[in-house]
């Protein structure tokens, strides 16, 4: 049996469309099909259900994928990482939100990439989750920390961690607004204060609002600034409220330099998940930086 063809079948199987395999294997869509087909003739079964969003494994398709898969990835492996112990050392290509990945991921990996002998070369990128994730599935990155769960067969998702998010300003708009009126649990209390937020959107306000208030926010952000670390910069120089993860603005708001406007008895969370095209975990390097991040996932948020 032609490994070509069984590599193929395995990178169909895991995206869950010919669109998306010949997309991750650099071939054009015609010639995915033809190298199935020529599979599916050799073994004189069909292995998948073509639908109108994407194929389906029959019962044939999902054993060879079970049996094949694993050792294709082990022959990826030993293809791309060499026998020789100067190419031993593996690239790790993460990709996730620019202040959590850097805040929480990269020091969390650091310490592998210097592991003599089990070591491995690291490339972050940044992005939302809708790249991170297209490019994920493109083959552009290996590792994604998303604040979405990725649906479908091509990705396996873990929960790493849950974000708490605080309302916060600078100690003058907390003063202006008064103790009183900070504990009110009607959103009413805050209008007037300028916003700060990552898009002009204000998603991180709008979900605090409709989970703690049940309302929308009423006004426009006025400062509008694409990295969480910005945001906080404004908020501390008093340019208004704005919502944060609290492992963002633990140290400002210890020092002082930012206050809780509100304590609802229940913050608002958002969820973390790593995130991996199914089966690359069978990797050895993969498995360890994988592992390193569930591990040190226990002490974040």
């Amino acid at each position: 049996m032609d490994l070509a063809l069984l590599r193929t079948f395995v990178t169909v199987h895991r995206a869950g469309s010919f669109t998306r395999a010949a997309a991750l294997l650099g071939l054009s869509q015609p010639a995915v099909t033809s190298q199935i087909r020529t599979l599916e003739r050799q073994l004189g079964r069909p292995l998948f259900l073509r639908q109108a969003r994407g194929v389906t494994p029959t019962s044939i398709g999902e054993e060879l994928a079970h049996k094949a898969a694993p050792h294709l990835d082990a022959l990826v492996e030993i293809a791309e990482a060499g026998l020789d112990d100067e190419s031993s050392s593996r690239t790790l290509h993460l990709a996730g939100p620019p202040e959590f990945t850097a805040e929480r991921a990269l020091p969390a990996l650091s310490g592998l990439t210097g592991d003599e002998g089990q070591g491995f070369a690291l490339r972050a990128s940044f992005g939302t989750a809708e790249e991170t994730l297209e490019g994920l599935s493109a083959g552009h990155h290996d590792l994604v920390i998303s604040t979405a769960r990725p649906r479908g067969a091509l990705f396996t998702a873990a929960p790493l961690c849950d974000e708490e998010h605080v309302l916060l300003a600078a100690p003058r708009w907390a003063d202006e607004i008064g103790s009183a009126r900070r504990r009110s649990k009607d959103a009413p209390a805050l209008e007037g204060v300028p916003v700060i937020e990552v898009h002009e959107s204000l998603p991180l306000v709008r979900r605090y609002w409709a989970s703690v208030f049940d309302s929308r926010p009423t006004g426009p952000g006025t400062v509008i600034v694409a990295d969480l670390r910005a945001v906080l910069a404004c908020a501390v120089a008093g340019a208004g409220l704005a919502v944060l993860p609290r492992y963002l603005s633990a140290a400002a708001l210890r020092r002082g330099d930012v206050v809780a406007l509100h304590e609802p008895p229940v913050p608002p969370l958002r969820t973390y998940f790593l995130v991996a095209r199914a089966g690359t975990l069978a990797m050895p390097h993969l498995a360890r930086a994988h592992e390193r991040l569930m591990r040190a996932a226990v002490d974040w948020c």
